[in-house]
């Protein structure tokens, strides 16, 4: 026998079945599922449509704010300051003794030679040592600073001001190492009339090119 046309058929012929053949019935009683396939959904992947995990407490952690252009010119004033107001006292000292020990001296006019007082040379002696222990003074302020720059991301100058130097990827310190080349770095800054350090005025990151170099940010502490 023959049977209506299946309006579910997708090829429009009518089923056959062999005479006295009932139809085929699902032997459990159950209808049957649908397969993903053709004409059927697929499943979404795991995970799909579910919200990321909150951390313990449940709360996420907030994004940094990046720090100010205005906060980054008063950290490094305060920064300059801090090293550049011992050198600039020792060398006015030493420089002003080193002056009055050459005015103290005179020219011999029997044999040409320049004579000079024993309280003369030991004052040059004493500015050239003053002199010295600025210099070395200024180099172990700029290394301290680094070191604490590294390990804490913040300077004398930056803590001042309440911001704080860290690797863009994972906001850590940056090390002393990542931060003596940005030191070194910031000679980009200073190309072009010192451009680089106006970029973070229309930067999103907020980075000098110094920072875009070591991947580095920084933000309010």
């Amino acid at each position: 026998m023959s049977y209506p046309p299946d309006p579910n058929n997708p090829y429009g012929q009518p089923q056959q079945a062999p005479y006295g053949v009932p139809p085929q019935q699902n032997p459990y009683g159950q209808p049957q599922q649908p397969q993903p396939g053709y004409g059927y959904p697929q499943q979404p992947p795991a995970g799909y449509g579910v919200p990321p995990q909150a951390p313990y407490g449940g709360y996420a952690p907030a994004p940094p704010v990046l720090a100010s252009w205005g906060a980054r010119v008063g950290g490094s004033i305060i920064d300059s300051l801090v090293i550049f107001i011992p050198l600039t006292i020792s060398y006015a000292i030493g420089f002003s003794m080193l002056f009055s020990a050459v005015k103290s001296c005179s020219v011999d006019p029997d044999t040409g030679l320049t004579v000079c007082a024993n309280s003369s040379s030991s004052s040059a002696g004493a500015g050239l040592a003053i002199i010295g222990v600025g210099a070395l003074l200024t180099f172990i302020l700029g290394i301290w600073q680094l070191i604490r720059e590294g390990k804490t991301g913040q300077t004398i100058g930056k803590k001042a001001v309440g911001i704080r130097l860290v690797r863009e990827i994972d906001g850590q310190p940056l090390g002393f190492g990542m931060c003596f080349v940005r030191r070194l770095a910031h000679v980009v800054d200073s190309a072009l009339c010192g451009i680089g350090y106006l970029w973070p005025l229309w930067d999103d990151k907020g980075q000098t090119l110094a920072d875009k170099i070591v991947s580095s940010l920084v933000i309010r502490a």
